[in-house]
C-alpha cells in the first residue's frame, strides 16, 4: 500500500458502493472512461482483477471485499476531516439509497418527492430492496445509507432511532361477517387469514404465539409484497392481522374495519438505523431528519382512526359499495 494515489482509493470505494464503473463515475464527477484507467492502476498496484464481469454489471473479488472492509471506515473518516458537513441540499447532486418495506416506501415516498423537488431538485433517493434480518449486513455492505425496518433486527453496533410505534390490529372490509363487533378468540381462528411472507412460509410470529397455547389457524392465502393486502382485504372476506400503519389509509376512508386482535401481542417498534461511518456525514443526518420528522407526521394524521383500546372498532359499518354485501 506504499505510496498508493488516495485518488485511488477513493474510486475504489465509489466503485464498490455502485457496484458499476458507470455508477461510480456519475457519483464522482468523473469519466467512464477515467474511471476504467483508475481500476487498470488499482490492479497493478494491488496485483489482483479487483472486479469481474457479472451479467451486465461487475462483482468484487475476495480481495477487493477484504480490501473495502478495511478502508471504507477509515476513508470516511478522512473525507468528514477534510469536509466536514460540506452538504448543501439545494446545490447537491447526491443520491442516497434507503432500504425499506413497501409500506414504508408508500408513506414516505411521496411526502420525501414533494420536499426534495421544493428543496433538493438535484438529490436521486432510491428505494432499496429490504428482507426481514437483512438490516444490519445492508448497512455493513453500504447497500443502503438507511435502512428502515423493525428495531429488533439491528445490531446494538448500529446506529437507531425509533421512528414509529405501532399495534398490531386485526383488519377486515367494511360489512365484513366478523366486523361491528369485538372480536373473539374462537371467531378469529375460525376465519380464513390472508399474510404477508416475503419467503414464501406461510407462519409467522402469529402462528408461534397460537402453537404454544395449542391452537392454530388457516392461513389461506399469502401475499409476497404487503401492498396487495389492503387490496386483497376490500374484496374478499379474508382476514389479516397486521400492523395498522399498512391499511390505515383505507380504514381512514372507510373501506376497511379494524378492530383489537384476541391475541397478546407487543407493539412494534420501527427504525431508521444507519452505520457508525454516517454519524458526522451531513446529508445522510439531512435525509434521516426528514424521513423521521415526516413518517411521525404521516402517522399523526392516521393514528385516531388505527389506535384502538380494548374491544374497540373502527370503521365498522355496511359499505353501499361493497361487492359481497348482503342486501
Amino acid at each position: 500500500m506504499k505510496g498508493v494515489d488516495l485518488n485511488l482509493l477513493i474510486i475504489f470505494d465509489a466503485i464498490m458502493v455502485e457496484c458499476s464503473i458507470g455508477g461510480a463515475a456519475d457519483r464522482l464527477g468523473m469519466t467512464q472512461p477515467a474511471v476504467s484507467n483508475a481500476v487498470a492502476r488499482m490492479r497493478q498496484v494491488w496485483n489482483d482483477p479487483l472486479f469481474v464481469k457479472d451479467g451486465r454489471g461487475i462483482s468484487p473479488t475476495a480481495r477487493a471485499q477484504s480490501l473495502w472492509s478495511e478502508i471504507r471506515s477509515p476513508l470516511g473518516q478522512l473525507k468528514e476531516a477534510v469536509a466536514p458537513g460540506a452538504f448543501d441540499p439545494a446545490t447537491s447532486a447526491r443520491r442516497f439509497r434507503v432500504a425499506m418495506s413497501d409500506i414504508m416506501v408508500d408513506l414516505l415516498w411521496p411526502p420525501m418527492r414533494q420536499l426534495v423537488e421544493r428543496d433538493a431538485p438535484g438529490i436521486d433517493l432510491h428505494a432499496v430492496p429490504y428482507m426481514p434480518m437483512s438490516a444490519s449486513q445492508l448497512l455493513a455492505d453500504a447497500t443502503a445509507d438507511l435502512v428502515i425496518a423493525p428495531l429488533d433486527q439491528f445490531r446494538t453496533s448500529d446506529r437507531r432511532e425509533v421512528m414509529l410505534r405501532r399495534d398490531y390490529v386485526c383488519a377486515m372490509r367494511r360489512g365484513h361477517p366478523l366486523s361491528g363487533r369485538p372480536l373473539t378468540l374462537e371467531s378469529y381462528l375460525a376465519a380464513d387469514h390472508l399474510m404477508v411472507s416475503l419467503s414464501g412460509d406461510p407462519t409467522s410470529f402469529v402462528d408461534e404465539t397460537l402453537q404454544r397455547q395449542g391452537l392454530r389457524r388457516r392461513v389461506a392465502m399469502t401475499v409476497n409484497h404487503f401492498a396487495a393486502v389492503p387490496r386483497l382485504l376490500k374484496r374478499t372476506n379474508l382476514i389479516a392481522l397486521t400492523v395498522n400503519t399498512l391499511i390505515a389509509e383505507d380504514v381512514l376512508a372507510g373501506h376497511l374495519v379494524v378492530t383489537t386482535p384476541p391475541l397478546a401481542l407487543d407493539t412494534a417498534e420501527i427504525a431508521i438505523g444507519w452505520h457508525p461511518r454516517h454519524d458526522r456525514d451531513a446529508g445522510v443526518c439531512w435525509l434521516r431528519h426528514h424521513l423521521v420528522r415526516l413518517a411521525q407526521a404521516q402517522w399523526k394524521r392516521f393514528s385516531p382512526y388505527c389506535t384502538l383500546c380494548p374491544d374497540a372498532v373502527k370503521g365498522a359499518g355496511p359499505d353501499p359499495d361493497d361487492p359481497l354485501a348482503v342486501a
